[in-house]
Formats: structure tokens, sequence, C-alpha cells
């Protein structure tokens, strides 16, 4: 298993990268779950396609093709202490967004009470930026028939937006991978489907 490696495929080359692999490896074995379809090729070759967003209901290639290519309502949240973004995707195309930032102070070596003092003002520095964040995303995601939410940027940070009663309808429909963003600006948030549209494949080798 030490050289299984992982790639990215975009949805819509799945096809493609489906015929390169028998190409490659000759005509396949399949074993098809509802969330990984194993494939196995003539020289012994395999791939293990992770479903996206499943369960896969056609447990087929073709039935993986068509799922991951059906066009979606995806919520994306991103949040970090600095700022947040909230959008709605149909497909990769975003319809409805808004991206702000907050001001947090940074750490600081200080000590006594004036370290006590500077790590209480920070805390409640970033527990008003995320409450701006729970406004955000309820004003974005109001009415919107959302499927799944994408989330990513600070763990701690999406957990605590998320914990607004507001939000309790889409904080159940998180799914798909933890998004990477370090600054959450709306030219990030627009590139976002590269990362919740991928389709990840474990190769061997």
């Amino acid at each position: 298993m030490s050289d299984v490696r992982t790639v990215q495929v975009d949805a819509a080359r799945l096809g493609r990268w489906l015929d390169g692999f028998v190409e490659r490896h000759g005509t396949w074995q399949v074993e098809a779950g509802a969330d990984t379809v194993a494939l196995t090729g003539a020289d012994g070759a395999q791939a293990w396609i992770e479903v996206p967003y499943g369960p896969l209901a056609d447990p087929t290639v073709r039935g993986l093709i068509e799922h991951v290519r059906r066009p979606r309502c995806i919520g994306v949240l991103l949040v970090r202490r600095a700022g947040h973004a909230a959008g709605v995707f149909d497909g990769s195309t975003l319809v409805r967004s808004k991206v702000d930032s907050s001001y947090v102070q940074g750490t600081t070596k200080a000590g006594g009470w004036s370290q006590q003092r500077y790590a209480r003002r920070r805390a409640n520095q970033a527990s008003a930026a995320f409450a701006d964040a729970a406004d955000v995303a309820v004003r974005v995601f109001d009415g919107q028939p959302i499927e799944v939410l994408v989330v990513g940027g600070d763990r701690a940070a999406v957990k605590s937006v998320l914990a607004d009663p507001r939000l309790a309808h889409v904080a159940q429909l998180v799914g798909g991978p933890w998004l990477t963003v370090k600054d959450p600006k709306l030219k990030l948030l627009e590139a976002m489907p590269e990362q919740f549209l991928a389709v990840r494949i474990a190769l061997d080798p």
C-alpha cells in the first residue's frame, strides 16, 4: 500500500480519465458501492474512486459519471478570524454571495494582567467577528435550495458560526471536502469549485 497515491480529477473530466485508465491498464473489473467505486485493471493496477456527495444510487461506472456531473445547489461557508465568506453555487457558478472582513488583534508576548486583558479583548473581538459571519451566512443562505454545505477556513471558527441556531437547517447539510483557504476573498470564493467538485481517486500503483 506504500505506492498508493491520490489524485483529484475535475468532475467534467472523469469520463476521459476513465478512458485513460483502460488505455493504460486494460479492461477493468468493477466493484461499485454507495461510497466507493473500485477498479482493477487487467495488469493489476487498482483505483478507488470516492463518490462525492453520496450515496451512489446507481452503483455502476456510468451511474458514477452521471452522479458527479449532476448540477447541485451547494452552499459554501469560509470563516477565519480576519474574514468570512458565504456563497451559493449552482453547479460551478456562484449565484449569491457576501464577503466581509473583521479586525481581531494578533497574539502578544506580554505577560501578567496585560496579557489576560489582551486575551479577553481578542476573544471578544473574535466572538463579534463570528457573530457577523453568522449574520452574513443567514442572509446568503436564506431561501436557497441548498443540498450540501461545504465549509473551510479555521475549524473552531466554522464550528462557532454554525452553532448559531438560525443556521441549524444548513449545519446538518455539511459534507464534502474541507476547503483550504487563507483569506476569504471573493476571488477565492469563486474558485472554490476547483476543490468541492473534484473527484478524489486513490491509485495503486
